[in-house]
């Protein structure tokens, strides 16, 4: 495995960003991560938030920068998210001329290897970044909705180091549905769930079942009116503050 920084910090109002390249066997896995400006003491490493990003979209989405850099300046944890499979950087050996969704819903349905490719990209970022030359190995969380639960899900059950995680605007249903149940049932981490009332990509009824086979015993239900893109931004608020509760970080800076 390689890691590489590429390019340098940028700092703005005490979050320092820096992207990085991971290389794993022939996969090259484009990120960013967001930390703190004055770097936490060794014996005490930052919490990290790893960001997983909806379908469509990229590590570099508006909400997904925001997330960052709130859960860095308002609660001293750092975050980290890499492009998901055909998504940003990871675009360049795809039909240009098809649109992102579709080019993942193809993928999705045809490659069985997608998730566990996804969830070992993951797991060898997280093995880099709790390195001691980069965040050292504090409590990790995730966050993801929509492609960040149907990719993020499955990395939670398989890593025992993630604590706890936001998932949700997805549920029992597309073609790994049958994964996702069993994942589920292997969760035992505090889980905040998140749903739209009225999504018109994931119905309801299929996130309630998504939410009642996860594992975890500290499990708890948001459900908000709209459509599957119109999460309030209190659910976003929500997020960060449970999040940094269960990551024993500061709950309101």
């Amino acid at each position: 495995m390689g890691f590489e920084w590429v390019g340098d910090e940028v700092m703005a109002k005490g979050v320092a960003e820096r992207r990085f390249d991971l290389t794993r066997a022939t996969r090259c896995v484009p990120g960013l991560l967001w930390r703190p400006a004055e770097p936490a003491e060794p014996a005490h490493p930052a919490p990290l938030v790893l960001l997983g990003h909806g379908g469509s979209s990229h590590k570099r989405q508006d909400y997904i920068v925001a997330m960052a850099r709130r859960l860095v300046r308002h609660h001293g944890i750092a975050a980290a998210a890499i492009d998901g499979p055909v998504h940003g950087y990871r675009r360049h050996d795809t039909n240009a001329d098809d649109p992102v969704g579709a080019d993942f819903a193809r993928l999705w349905n045809d490659d069985p290897t997608m998730t566990d490719e996804m969830v070992a990209d993951w797991r060898a970022t997280l093995d880099a970044l709790q390195a001691p030359t980069a965040l050292g190995p504090g409590p990790v969380g995730w966050w993801g909705l929509s492609m960040g639960t149907i990719l993020g899900l499955p990395l939670i059950a398989a890593e025992p180091r993630i604590s706890v995680a936001v998932l949700g605007l997805w549920g029992l249903t597309g073609p790994t549905r049958e994964r996702l149940a069993q994942d589920a049932a292997s969760v035992r981490c505090p889980v905040l769930f998140l749903t739209q009332w009225d999504d018109e990509l994931c119905p309801r009824d299929r996130a309630f079942e998504l939410f009642s086979a996860l594992g975890s015993q500290d499990k708890r239900l948001h459900a908000s009116p709209g459509g599957h893109v119109e999460v309030p931004l209190e659910e976003f608020r929500a997020s960060e503050r449970f999040l940094a509760a269960s990551l024993g970080a500061s709950t309101d800076r």
